[in-house]
């Protein structure tokens, strides 16, 4: 059957159509600016003639900064901090959300955890209370410090929680049937289904992790301890003071890099570089993004 539309409604859809790619656009030209700056001479970026496109190609700001030891160890930091906490994050969600999704008679305290998980929502303790409690349990200038205070996201919690609670019980029922635990039906069952659902925390978990930088600004007392977005801040903010400590590079003289890059490029070439797992990842994961987070916030 052709459905005709009225003349309303094709307006309305190219308005909109029209609108969304405006929208898109303005969202991609910054970021290309930042990647036209990060490969052109320091020359026209001073003289802020670089638009979209380079100005005097050089590869010179990414090879300076991954020769950097700073940078490098930075991103060594986060890598660490993403890896482990992800496996953090998702080892709690699923051990909190299973009991949760269980109904009343089931889990009887699961009203009680369910509003003590509500009001860690609702009321943040603040800055001082969370660098005294990481203080005092002597977490202080330590990966940990980025990585348990933060160790159970409670709003994936909930999301997974719903998605276990909105599959069939009959499930459940069989396998305890046959002669599984609560573990194993756990392992075997639940968590296969879950797939969506886990791959979309997972993907919140991983972003938050490698582009939170307070934490690492309040809890590492060291440059060195620094994760990456905690250094790109700190070089960003003041990048002049940041230049003038480069160091010769590469055997060469510190005045024919300078020839080539300045704070601006070099500032661009780590942004970059520091959106690059991001960008390898979700491809990989965003075909589970909508279904999971759909699937998870409402109740069967």
């Amino acid at each position: 059957m052709v459905q005709t539309s009225s003349i309303s409604r094709k307006v309305f859809v190219v308005f909109n159509s029209l609108f969304l790619a405006i929208m898109a656009i303005s969202c991609i030209l910054p970021f290309v600016n930042v990647i036209a700056i990060s490969f052109s001479h320091q020359q026209y970026v001073t003289e802020n003639r670089v638009g979209f496109l380079p100005m005097g190609f050089n590869t010179a700001a990414y090879e300076f900064m991954l020769s950097r030891p700073q940078f490098l160890t930075a991103t060594w930091i986060s890598v660490q901090r993403t890896v482990i906490g992800l496996i953090v994050n998702l080892i709690l969600i699923v051990v909190t959300a299973y009991p949760l999704s269980k109904t009343k008679a089931e889990f009887r305290p699961r009203a009680i955890f369910s509003w003590f998980f509500v009001i860690t929502i609702l009321f943040h303790p603040g800055i001082i209370p969370s660098y005294m409690i990481v203080f005092n349990t002597g977490f202080i200038d330590s990966l940990w410090a980025l990585i348990l205070p933060g160790a159970l996201p409670v709003f994936s919690m909930l999301v997974v929680m719903n998605y276990m609670r909105s599959l069939p019980k009959e499930l459940e029922e069989a396998a305890y049937i046959d002669g599984a635990n609560h573990i194993s039906t756990l392992v075997k069952v639940i968590l296969p289904l879950c797939k969506p659902t886990l791959a979309t925390v997972a993907l919140f978990s991983f972003v938050h992790h490698w582009n939170s930088w307070f934490d690492g600004q309040l809890f590492m007392t060291s440059v060195d301890r620094y994760p990456l977005q905690t250094y790109l801040r700190t070089m960003i903010i003041q990048p002049d003071a940041f230049f003038r400590n480069m160091t010769v590079v590469g055997g060469e003289q510190l005045a024919i890099v300078l020839g080539l890059i300045n704070a601006r490029t070099t500032a661009a070439a780590q942004l970059i570089l520091a959106m690059i797992p991001i960008m390898l990842v979700y491809p990989f994961l965003q075909k589970y993004f909508t279904t999971g987070l759909v699937l998870g916030s409402v109740k069967g």
